[in-house]
């Protein structure tokens, strides 16, 4: 490939929600840019992008896909990213260093929810967007719907440049509003003839062209006095305006293709190089620090880490864009976030699987390099002295969570590596050693999410493993004040253990008054790390113990509250007054009152009409509207409390608290509900008092397990 300018290189992110068609289409692209001399199908398994043994396993995208090619003069990337929402990461990392993003609508279902979800983030990172309405071929096809749905979902701003001439099994045409040209395409697809429009669709084609042409040009005065001067405009007159309003989010252009029969593929892609926005043309990134970064090829050398992928036999792989500058092979930078120099020893430019060695990237272009020593995903690398980093991509969070062990003893450390490993290629995924639990979870998107989790662990990293049911976090609190005491009596021989203490301990609350009838003599306020506060009074008076034995107490008090009486979990919002007690002058010590702390605690906290608290989720959901019942009636066998309900484009949003300990098979569950149609997202709310029926249960589950484990 002949080298190029930073202005001669277009980044494009295809987007689209299960079934689309972006791989297709990437497919189809690559065959028009003579990249390829044969089209790959997803059925065949042989596209460039689905190169995977699990893509093609399961017959979808799994991860994405660096492609690369060349069309009149201006390379190409396209980012091919998966459909389920479960492999999110993917998708965000993308957008993260794409200048376009190609949205593709499915002609038979209109916009559907996991391009709702997409939506939110091309809105975040503020991606120039094309709509392709695709699947136009098909005997359920129905582009006017399509298109209503997206004026309704993303406004008006979403411009019809392309209708369909003959929609369903005999497409073959479509009309441009934008150059008033017909193509018809042959049977096989590829290249069209250009003919001119038809005289039964001359008057709707003038009209979607009058208002194509008015919205674009009243973005910029002197192109509206031109249209009105002329009353008409080309697509090169209104290029710099059109690719000012992508910039903008002012204007989203809507085309047609069947990606599976390569029609509109060329014209897209000349729609890419003649007005998409190449990088330097693109806001500058910032820094952390609040400084922009001009894209510009002979600026200081400044790369952004935006995937990593592990090799077999290679290690890892780095994919970047370089952002400032012209990397060269080499060359020594500074990864600033750790404080290291990394050298490139080798450049590539991808295909798919296949890498292509290169001396050289400039700033705007998209490539990879691989063995860089101590650098990660969402790491900048610079030129010496510039001392950059950018702001990373911020991945959303985990919706599930599941515990996991290897199978087979002596594996662990070996199990940890491969955990780290799956984080290190996915961000999405979080590795959790719970000292509170016991277990070692890990947190991911959904189900499909967790089977490819499962895939990788199993056929990559030659691990058999066990998932299972993660144990809850509750929390154990008390609801009345209770007056305990415990003598700690040992004699052994010599020196024995004495300790005695008395303790008034009662539920926390701020603002609650000092106790009464006691004379609070020192005050601590602890706040915990697992949320709640254990509030200590020390009110000995007349020496009864020794000042040096408090810490002690408290000690044991603490050690208490990190496995609570109830159910083993952590206790909170107590406060614990010291206030009478015995010493020995020879025996007492600081493990004898220790030991006295603790069990007047647990005494005092059994009595105190203890109460088990458990975790409460915001729950949003996103489903359409004729499913809407289903998914509430669901909620209401979870313990769901709905809060209330909205209109999100043609998409009900149902706001709700459940149970974290009801929620184990959600994902599973809302799938199967809306047959993939519906998607959610959970936040940590608060902890709430447990049902008493449920709290003796979890309670008797503990104190069996504890028998069995003694």
């Amino acid at each position: 490939m002949a080298e190029l300018d930073t202005a001669h290189v277009k980044n494009v992110v295809l987007l689209g929600h299960l079934g689309s068609g972006k791989t297709t289409l990437s497919e189809s692209m690559l065959f028009e840019a003579g990249l390829i001399n044969r089209r790959g199908t997803v059925k065949e398994k042989s596209t460039v992008s689905d190169y995977h043994e699990l893509e093609q396993e399961r017959g979808n995208s799994v991860f994405s896909k660096l492609l690369h090619t060349q069309w009149r003069g201006f390379k190409i990337n396209i980012i091919d990213t998966p459909g389920y929402d479960d492999f999110v990461g993917e998708v965000v990392a993308s957008l993260r260093v794409a200048d376009t993003g190609i949205v593709l609508l499915n002609s038979c279902f209109g916009v559907e929810v996991g391009t709702e979800i997409i939506w939110e983030y091309t809105e975040q990172f503020k991606t120039p967007i094309i709509f392709a309405v695709n699947h136009l071929d098909n005997e359920k096809a129905d582009f006017d719907k399509t298109v209503e749905q997206a004026k309704s979902r993303f406004g008006n701003k979403v411009l019809v440049v392309q209708y369909p001439l003959n929609q369903g099994v005999n497409f073959d045409s479509v009309i441009d509003v934008l150059k008033m040209t017909m193509y018809k395409y042959p049977a096989t697809g590829g290249k069209p003839e250009k003919l001119p429009i038809p005289d039964s669709e001359r008057e709707k084609a003038d009209r979607l062209h009058k208002e194509l042409i008015e919205s674009i040009a009243e973005n910029d005065e002197k192109l509206m006095e031109k249209y009105f001067e002329t009353g008409n405009l080309d697509e090169d007159e209104m290029r710099d305006v059109l690719k000012r309003a992508m910039i903008n989010h002012e204007l989203f252009p809507l085309f047609c293709i069947s990606a599976e029969k390569n029609m509109g593929a060329g014209r897209l892609m000349g729609f890419i190089d003649n007005v998409c926005p190449s990088a330097n043309e693109m806001p500058p990134q910032k820094t952390v620090n609040g400084e922009v970064l001009t894209c510009d090829s002979n600026g200081p050398v400044c790369l952004f880490i935006y995937k990593t992928l592990s090799e077999a036999h290679l290690g890892d792989m780095s994919f970047f864009k370089v952002y400032s500058g012209t990397v060269k092979v080499g060359a020594e930078l500074i990864n600033e976030t750790i404080g290291t120099t990394e050298k490139i020893n080798q450049l590539f430019i991808i295909e798919g699987k296949k890498r292509i060695p290169v001396n050289e990237l400039v700033a705007g272009d998209i490539g990879a390099t691989i063995k860089l020593k101590h650098t990660h995903t969402n790491n900048t690398l610079h030129a010496k002295g510039k001392n950059v980093i950018l702001e990373p991509i911020k991945f959303p969070m985990p919706n599930m969570r599941m515990a996991i062990e290897s199978t087979k003893k002596g594996e662990e450390e070996k199990l940890s590596m491969a955990l780290h490993q799956l984080h290190e290629e996915d961000p999405t995924i979080i590795v959790e050693v719970s000292q509170e639990l016991k277990q070692t979870l890990i947190h991911f998107q959904g189900e499909l999410h967790l089977t490819v989790i499962k895939w990788e662990l199993e056929h990559i990293h030659k691990l058999n493993v066990a998932f299972s049911k993660p144990r809850i976090p509750y929390r154990e609190t008390i609801q009345k004040p209770v007056q305990a005491n415990y003598r700690h009596k040992k004699q052994s021989g010599g020196a024995g253990q004495f300790g005695e203490v008395y303790l008034l301990v009662e539920p926390y609350y701020e603002g609650m008054p000092d106790p009464k009838g006691i004379s609070v003599r020192g005050r601590e306020e602890h706040v915990l790390p697992w949320g709640g506060k254990l509030v200590f009074f020390n009110c000995i008076v007349g020496g009864v113990i020794d000042q040096r034995f408090l810490p002690s107490i408290l000690k044991g008090i603490m050690e208490k509250m990190h496995e609570g009486p109830l159910t083993g979990s952590y206790a909170r919002d107590v406060r614990v007054s010291v206030y009478d007690g015995k010493m020995h002058a020879v025996d007492s010590n600081d493990i004898s009152f220790k030991i006295a702390g603790m069990m007047a605690f647990k005494q005092a906290f059994h009595d105190a009409n203890p109460q088990v608290l458990e975790p409460i989720y915001d729950l949003e959901i996103l489903c359409p509207d004729e499913i809407t019942g289903a998914v509430m009636g669901d909620l209401q066998t979870r313990r769901g409390i709905i809060e209330g309900m909205d209109t999100q484009g043609h998409y009900q949003k149902i706001n709700a608290k459940v149970p974290l300990a009801d929620m184990h098979d959600y994902s599973s569950t809302l799938r199967s509900i809306s047959q993939g149609r519906a998607k959610y997202k959970m936040t940590f709310s608060d902890y709430l008092p447990m049902p008493a029926e449920m709290q003796k249960k979890i309670i008797a589950e503990y104190k069996s397990t504890e028998k069995a484990e003694a």
